[in-house]
């Protein structure tokens, strides 16, 4: 919920109208948002950071009356910067930190409270027939997101530091789901943190001794950077 004091273009959409122009369509291929006629303006990107926010803090009540087609749908959008440029806004410099670091800290949340209900344990990396179609974009989420890491910007860094730790929290899910999109994002990162990737999968692997054998090797490979 917006709430830095400022005054806002009184065009914009609330929270819930956003989150249905998002999320309320049928599910069609191509998606809604290809269409020519298409609304795809998006709120400023303070609006944007706040109604993220909100969002993934408590998908899985806000989310609760649409599909889970319908939520890959949506999520996709929002995810993709060939789609929208709505992930991108958590790097904009113009938009205060912590605000932009809240709203980083609670894609946790998105993942813990909607991904590791709705999705099903099939593995995205192999194409396994029968899964959930919300499975696509958990395991593309961190594919999608315009970053994979700017070490030698000091401002960058912070951000790249967060959102490491949020790949971190997501591994440690026990949905496998969610531990396959972590996995895949950290492989993405690896090229420019090796050593904290490394040692994420390293004790994700050291305190899961079952671990489905298809998935460790997919660690292993995330380990090397080794993902598509």
């Amino acid at each position: 919920m917006i709430d830095d004091g400022m005054p806002q273009p009184s065009n914009l959409p609330t929270f819930s109208e956003w989150v249905g122009h998002i999320f309320d369509h049928p599910v069609s291929n191509p998606e809604w948002y290809w269409a020519s006629d298409a609304d795809t303006a998006e709120p400023p990107a303070q609006t944007s950071v706040a109604y993220l926010t909100q969002l993934f803090t408590d998908p899985e009540t806000i989310l609760a009356p649409y599909t889970d087609a319908q939520l890959n749908q949506g999520l996709w959008f929002l995810a993709s910067n060939a789609c929208s440029n709505y992930m991108f806004t958590f790097l904009e410099p113009e938009v205060a930190w912590p605000a932009r670091q809240a709203g980083i800290r609670a894609i946790t949340n998105l993942f813990a409270k909607l991904f590791a209900n709705r999705c099903s344990p099939h593995l995205s990396h192999l194409d396994e027939a029968g899964a959930n179609p919300l499975n696509s974009v958990c395991y593309m989420w961190w594919d999608l997101f315009p970053t994979w890491g700017h070490p030698e910007s000091p401002t960058e860094a912070l951000v790249d530091a967060e959102l490491l730790a949020v790949m971190k929290d997501v591994l440690a899910l026990a949905a496998l789901a969610c531990q396959e999109g972590a996995l895949h994002g950290l492989g993405h990162w690896h090229l420019h943190y090796p050593a904290e990737v490394e040692e994420t999968i390293d004790v994700f692997l050291r305190r899961q001794p079952r671990l489905d054998p298809r998935l460790r090797q997919y660690a292993l490979a995330a380990r090397r950077g080794c993902v598509l």
